[in-house]
Order: structure tokens, then C-alpha cells, then sequence
């Protein structure tokens, strides 16, 4: 009875202690777990990523640069550069010109100011016809010298006298002066006294498409004062591709239709073919003179031009094979398997959807890539160290 007196409370209290410290430390346990937690998901998170590899690029030995693609890479396709048969019509643009065999300028061949002008611009003149009256002490001194000379040569000097010749070269002399200042031969022969002022006149029938000077103007040597053009017949100029350029030739009948007038053909033959060749855009010009008899077709109109001719064949590529770049097209050549190079490509318009026509850069039979193309691109920068 002393005993269970004496250490009862004893064990009782230890065992409440034990109990107590034990649920503290399931406590403090459940509080720290989620924070040692954390820091092994932030430990993780910090552990630096592999890098992802630069492709390689190699430079051959004519300086072609190649890049090995990645092994894996996904949805990356390979399309052929293929030849499709053409008909029996080149379509391409054109513009309407002035045939500058008929377009004439009245220049002043002398310095003065204009006293008074006859025409205003798209008056239509004819050929001889007034067109601006000029004032200027030049042409009053060339025709008294040419007065005087031809009164000298009439006196009574005897033939074949020295100065019978003299006064005859005087004459031509002082006439070739006024032919050089613009007067024909009526004017000169009708010349009875000199005058500052002289008409000039229209040298070609046609149209006054530009008109420089004003009443009052002043006016030096060389200064355009009207430009004169014949409307009707008219030019058409049309850009031939380098690859249809075999097809065409002198003869072939040209159909053309512009905005102005949808659903009217205008028709001509093809009388020129330009021997010069545009480097940037892979085209030579041709020419071909329509009439145009009720002045419709104005210079400068766009057309759209069809010339019947023999068939042949073009190069086309699909549209996503291209990447755009500040101002060039190019496309991924594949040059070994998992290898490619990057070449410029012209190109021009096609009627079939999604596809492009090559005009040079590709060859038939050659294996660019089709699909993410932007993605090789990008490694293609990546590889020269630039972002794309």
C-alpha cells in the first residue's frame, strides 16, 4: 500500500511527458516536411538544362556553305523541283508606251522670253501648225545679217568675181545661221525685214502631252518648251521570262486587256524584241504596236498580255519550299542525306494554287525542303550565329 502510494503519481506523470513529447515532435515533423519538400523541387527546378546543339556547317571547297540538319527532326518533308508542260500561251503584264518614233519636242534654241503662247497641253495640233512665239534680240541680228548679206550678193559685181563669191558665201552663211535657229525655208524666203520675235511651230502632227513654259517665261538654249506625241498607233511593251524567250519571235500575234476596258481585246503583232536583258527580274522586253484609233489606251496603262505560241515546259516548286528574306526568296537544297544548303531562287507568277515558278536558282530533279522550312531557317542563322 506504501509502495503504489509512494511511486503511482510517479509513473503516471512520466508517462504523460512521454505522450506530450511525443505528439510535439509528430507536430514539428509535419510542419518542416512540406519545406524540405519545396527545397527539393526548387533544387531540381535550378539544376541547369543541357544546351540545345548549334547544327553544324561546313564550308566546301567552291564556298558553298552545308548544314547537317538534326537527326530527328518533326514534320521536316522533302519535295522535288519538278517540270510542267506550259500551253500554247505566254500570260505575263505589259504596258502601254508611245511609239518614240512619233514623239517630237520644240526646244528654244535661243535665249529670250516667251511673248505668247498659240496651244495649251492635249491640244491636238497638226504638223506646221503655231504653237509659241518667242522674243529674242539672236533672231533679229541673224536675219538683218542675212538681209544684208543678200543685198550685197545683188549688186551688179560681175560673175565669177571674187567678191561675187564672197557675197554668195555671206548668203549661205547668214541663211544657215537662221536654219540653225529654227526657221524653215518659207520663213527665210519671206523675210523682208529683221524682227526679234519668231513663231515655232509644231514640227510633227499629234498630241501636246507636256507643256513647260507660260506667258512671260524666260528661256535658255536647250530648254524644253512642248513635247508632241502621235496617240494612235500605240506600243504595248510586254516582260518575257528568260525561259520563254525561245518561244517568242517577231510575227506572233499579242492580246492584250486592261483595267480600263475588262472583256475588250486589243490585238497586234509583235514587232520587236528587246536585245537588252534584266538581270534582276530574268525578263527581256517585247513591243508591239496596236492601233488605237478613239485614243482610249493612255501611256503608262497596265495590261495583261497573252501571246499565242509554241507550248513548252517551266520549273515550279510548292509554296512552302520558299522563305522570304529583306529582299530575296530562298530555298533549302538538300545536297546529301541530312545535309542541305541555302540558294537564292527567282521566281514568278503561277496560276495553280500552292505552287511557284521557278525561273532560276533550281534544277529539275533537285530535293529542297518542303515542310519547316522556317524552322531550318532558324537553325541556318542559329549556325552563323544570328537569330533568325
Amino acid at each position: 500500500m506504501l509502495c503504489k502510494l509512494k511511486y503511482g503519481p510517479v509513473k503516471d506523470g512520466t508517462l504523460h511527458l512521454i505522450r506530450a513529447l511525443m505528439l510535439a515532435g509528430c507536430l514539428f515533423g509535419a510542419a518542416i516536411m512540406p519545406t524540405a519538400c519545396e527545397q527539393d523541387h526548387s533544387t531540381e527546378a535550378a539544376a541547369p538544362q543541357p544546351a540545345s546543339q548549334i547544327p553544324a556547317l561546313v564550308r566546301q571547297s567552291d564556298g558553298t556553305e552545308v548544314m547537317q540538319l538534326p537527326p530527328h527532326m518533326p514534320g521536316l518533308k522533302m519535295t522535288t523541283v519538278r517540270p510542267v508542260e506550259l500551253s500554247g500561251v505566254i500570260e505575263t503584264s505589259g504596258k502601254i508606251s508611245f511609239d518614240d518614233r512619233r514623239v517630237a519636242r520644240i526646244i528654244s534654241r535661243v535665249a529670250g522670253r516667251v511673248e505668247d503662247v498659240a496651244v495649251l497641253q492635249w491640244d491636238t495640233v497638226r504638223r506646221g501648225q503655231p504653237v509659241v512665239t518667242l522674243y529674242s534680240p539672236d533672231y533679229m541680228t541673224g536675219e538683218a545679217e542675212y538681209l544684208q548679206a543678200r543685198a550685197t550678193a545683188k549688186l551688179n559685181l560681175g560673175p565669177g568675181s571674187d567678191q561675187s563669191n564672197l557675197a554668195a558665201s555671206m548668203v549661205a552663211a547668214a541663211r544657215r545661221k537662221l536654219e540653225l535657229l529654227g526657221l524653215d525655208d518659207s520663213e527665210i524666203d519671206a523675210l523682208h525685214e529683221p524682227s526679234a520675235s519668231t513663231t515655232l511651230r509644231a514640227p510633227i502632227g499629234g498630241t501636246i502631252i507636256d507643256r513647260q513654259v507660260i506667258r512671260g517665261a524666260q528661256v535658255n538654249p536647250g530648254d524644253v518648251l512642248f513635247t508632241v506625241a502621235v496617240l494612235d498607233p500605240i506600243w504595248i511593251t510586254a516582260d518575257i521570262y528568260e525561259d520563254d524567250l525561245a518561244r517568242i519571235r517577231p510575227g506572233q500575234e499579242l492580246q492584250a486587256e486592261t483595267p480600263a476596258f475588262p472583256g475588250r481585246i486589243f490585238k497586234g503583232v509583235i514587232s520587236r524584241l528587246s536585245p537588252a536583258f534584266d538581270p534582276a527580274s530574268h525578263t527581256a522586253q517585247v513591243r508591239c504596236q496596236v492601233r488605237n484609233p478613239g485614243l482610249e489606251l493612255k501611256p503608262d496603262m497596265l495590261a495583261r498580255v497573252r501571246i499565242l505560241t509554241a507550248p513548252g515546259t517551266v520549273l515550279v516548286v510548292p509554296q512552302d519550299a520558299l522563305i522570304f528574306e529583306v529582299d530575296a526568296y530562298y530555298a533549302f537544297v538538300e545536297v546529301a542525306p541530312g545535309r542541305v544548303t541555302r540558294r537564292k531562287v527567282t521566281i514568278a507568277s503561277w496560276t495553280s494554287e500552292g505552287l511557284t515558278r521557278v525561273i532560276s536558282g533550281l534544277a529539275a530533279g533537285e530535293r529542297v525542303v518542303k515542310d519547316e522550312s522556317i524552322q531550318v531557317n532558324a537553325l541556318w542563322h542559329q549556325a552563323h550565329g544570328e537569330s533568325s
